[in-house]
């Protein structure tokens, strides 16, 4: 079917003998999908096949592992024939629904451990990765002639399993990263030193696949443009590299940016910038005449519009925004550019999770990894549904149920939606998460939710409405531990300071150094205040996100905002605050105080209304956690409102309130 919207972006594009239908591509992304033997399970499958009924016109496929020493989490394999047939139903269906599928093919060298692969890890020299921290042993020339063998052996199953192509990859400091780059490669005899040795290993790859697969079996390279470490590789050695793979026969480049040390550059925060290495890509498109993908934060369709208008690359790699709204493709196309979840660059669901070798999430999809579970589905039975809080998990549930056909209402006692939600997106760099607020109070007003704004929910409502049931989710409230004058005028909490509900004088310090503080002092001395953070743990914003949070301390440090750990404050005066460390008892002069040690659930409606009407507390009203369980707790409460209505009214007969 032509899009009704018009864009470059539907534009087909042939790579090798493949022709794809738009230039929309998801980029490979670790999920941990798989069983410990790389065999697709239902759940891998089902994720990609949403992407592809999506309209996605590329779906690469992370990291199938060339051998199991190979594996950085439990990634996909084709390391043996035995996985062929598992993946076989992935490649199937995933061309039934409309869409190419490309293996990306890799070993992670030192960039795994031994708790993972059950041996040392190796590399091209004996030196730890920076952030694993484990030494590799140097592999041996037999080794690497195995392992050349190895990806060649490995690309052949994946043409075997239906696969349209490999894409083999050189990026992201994996092993053969870790090969071309004298960051990491300090050996002295043929596969080491020159550019032209430290590319031996990784020509001999290409070579070996493409004798093993044929002329017409796609072959792509991902690699790191700009390794961003001290030492590492650059653009310029790249456009080398790019010419020299291209004269191999290498069928298109993918190129991205980082090593593990440099993690911020693979999978970028929200404090980068959108598209911010689309130049890298540019730049390696002007030396070679094979199709050039670019990736890195581009999370707006029109973004990968205006890239392929500029010329700068000729496939647009969207990674993230996939998991975000695997439907991205099709909304744009049926000109529904509103109604697409934009991803938020939270690294919630994608990162934090990946880094514990589980299976990843998305904050702002609660579907995204149980899409093989088919959770929602229209009700047979409308309720007349009541949500109580218009924050992340409130505006989820209000959705989910409207969408599954109950009458919804939804209560807010301010005059603003997000809660929490919404404050966070006021220090520095966080202003996307605004826009998940702003997708999400569109959606309940197009599904015909009856929002009452400014209104707080009492037992007296309930009993006049008589709702079905009550979501509630009135979220949490700033804590006030027993600390001497923590009651004081010049007392604030961080929420009423992002939301300019109080005042700050010049010097200011701030109680806790959490995100929350350590994003509010940053917030603060951008305005041009003096301002100090206590904190009791020895490290601050230790609940934050690790690439994150090297963007935040990198800010604390430029703002010359002073600090102190291991610091339990003892007492809080009208111009003081005194606080004890090993170093003993300190005072700190100061003006205004600034709360920011966490918070406690608010949930005092649930003890009045439970027993007379069916209810569901989710999110911080049940405990304080990140947005990323609320929200996922806000859709289950609306697609499981029939089974809370029936355990509640099993339990206790229904009274009116």
């Amino acid at each position: 079917m032509k899009p009704i919207h018009s864009s470059p972006v539907f534009t087909p594009i042939s790579i090798g003998n493949m022709k794809l239908k738009n230039r929309f591509a998801v980029s490979p992304m670790v999920t941990v999908f798989c069983d410990e033997d790389g065999m697709a399970t239902e759940r891998f499958i089902a994720y990609h096949e949403a992407k592809a009924k999506g309209g996605w016109g590329m779906i690469i496929v992370e990291d199938y592992a060339v051998d199991p020493l190979g594996r950085g989490f439990w990634t996909p394999g084709l390391w043996k024939d035995e996985q062929i047939e598992s993946h076989a139903k992935l490649t199937e269906r995933i061309h039934r629904a409309g869409a190419k599928i490309i293996a990306q093919i890799y070993h992670c060298g030192r960039q795994t451990t031994s708790a993972v692969i059950g041996e040392q890890p190796v590399s091209a020299s004996p030196l730890a990765c920076p952030v694993l921290g484990e030494t590799p042993r140097e592999l041996t020339i037999p080794e690497i002639e195995k392992i050349i063998s190895q990806f060649g052996d490995t690309a052949l199953r994946a043409k075997k399993a239906g696969f349209d192509g490999v894409e083999i990859h050189g990026a992201h400091g994996y092993l053969i990263a870790q090969f071309m780059s004298s960051y990491s490669n300090k050996r002295t005899d043929k596969y080491g030193g020159s550019l032209e040795n430290r590319l031996r290993f990784p020509m001999e790859i290409v070579k070996n696949v493409r004798e093993k697969c044929g002329p017409d079996f796609v072959v792509g390279f991902r690699i790191s443009a700009d390794e961003k470490v001290p030492g590492g590789r650059t653009i310029e050695e790249t456009k080398i590299i790019a010419v020299k793979l291209e004269k191999l026969g290498v069928d298109y480049l993918h190129v991205s940016a980082g090593t593990y040390e440099s993690a911020w550059a693979i999978i970028p925060p929200m404090h980068v910038t959108p598209g911010w290495i689309v130049d890298y890509a540019a730049e390696v498109k002007r030396v070679v005449n094979i199709p050039v993908l670019t990736v890195g934060r581009i999370n707006d369709p029109l973004l990968a519009e205006s890239i392929l208008l500029s010329g700068k690359a000729d496939v647009i790699a969207m990674g993230r925004p996939s998991l975000a709204d695997p439907e991205l493709p099709n909304k744009f196309a049926n000109g529904q550019y509103e109604d697409i979840r934009a991803c938020i660059g939270c690294q919630q669901g994608c990162l934090e999770y990946l880094f514990r070798n589980e299976p990843i999430r998305c904050l702002v999809n609660p579907t995204l990894g149980y899409e093989y579970l088919h959770e929602f589905k229209k009700t047979e039975n409308p309720r007349k549904v009541t949500v109580v809080g218009a924050g992340p998990a409130g505006l989820t549930a209000a959705r989910t149920a409207a969408m599954a056909g109950h009458k919804v209402t939804l209560y807010e006692k301010t005059g603003r939606l997000g809660g929490q939600f919404a404050t966070a997106a006021i220090p520095p760099a966080k202003g996307e998460l605004a826009s998940f607020v702003s997708w999400a109070g569109r959606q309940v007003e197009k599904l015909g939710v009856n929002m009452k704004l400014n209104t707080e929910y009492t037992a007296a409502i309930c009993e006049e409405e008589k709702p079905d049931i009550v979501i509630i989710a009135t979220g949490a409230t700033p804590a006030r531990p027993s600390i001497k004058g923590i009651d004081g005028i010049n007392v604030v909490t961080a929420e009423d300071v992002l939301l300019s509900k109080a005042e700050t004088k010049q010097n200011v310090v701030i109680a806790g150094g959490g995100m929350v503080g350590c994003e509010t002092a940053v917030y603060l001395a951008s305005l041009g205040k003096q301002v100090t953070i206590v904190e009791m743990l020895p490290t601050l914003a230790s609940d934050e996100e690790s690439s994150r949070r090297t963007f935040l301390m990198k800010a604390i440090a430029e703002k010359q905002i002073t600090t102190f750990t291991n610091s339990k404050i003892k007492e809080m005066g009208d111009y003081y605050v005194q606080f004890e460390n090993p170093e003993g008892i300190s005072s700190i002069e100061t003006e205004t105080i600034v709360l920011a040690l966490g918070t406690e659930s608010n949930n005092a409606l649930a003890s009045e209304l439970r027993g007379k009407v069916p209810i569901k507390v989710i999110g911080d009203a049940v405990k304080p956690r990140k947005a990323l369980e609320a929200i996922r707790e806000g859709f289950l409460a609306a697609v499981n409102i029939d089974e809370t209505i029936s355990e509640e009214t099993t339990e206790r007969p229904l009274t009116t309130v």
